[in-house]
């Protein structure tokens, strides 16, 4: 997320909710706690942005 945040290709509404925000409903959190491999563009919400 920050690589993509910091190339301009994310825009910071995802970070502003989801990791400054309400983090605990961040899927790519709670795959990452569970051990679960997610691909690096799921965003917060589980979608897959494929532009990225």
């Amino acid at each position: 997320m920050k690589y993509f945040l910091e190339q301009g290709k994310l825009d910071k509404k995802w970070v502003e909710k989801y990791c400054h925000g309400d983090w605990e409903k961040c899927i790519r959190f709670q795959k990452e706690e569970n051990g679960i491999y997610h691909p690096d563009n799921m965003l917060p919400d589980g979608t897959i942005e494929k532009s990225l």
